[in-house]
């Protein structure tokens, strides 16, 4: 699975021809979710403090998510996005 972006030991990440709908995957440590792009639905278990970061990331790239979505969905390319700082 590629990885998209780092942070504060948080890894984010997509699959190559992954089912609908758009989403990306978060991990950290043993902690695994999947967030949906468009409705922020996440499925899994984060420590709340670990989510919230990973929400305030995503509204901030939602565009750049999006469009590395559909690039890996019709390419396989992806772009890095810059981390939370």
């Amino acid at each position: 699975m590629p990885e998209i972006s780092r942070f504060l030991g948080i890894v984010i990440f997509m699959n190559f021809n992954d089912h609908s709908p758009p989403h990306f995957h978060a991990k950290y440590g043993e902690y695994h979710i999947t967030v949906e792009m468009e409705t922020g639905i996440v499925e899994g278990k984060f420590p709340k403090r670990a989510l919230r970061l990973v929400a305030e990331w995503a509204e901030l790239h939602e565009v750049e998510l999006m469009m590395n979505w559909h690039s890996m969905m019709t390419t396989g390319e992806f772009r890095k996005i810059a981390p939370l700082e």
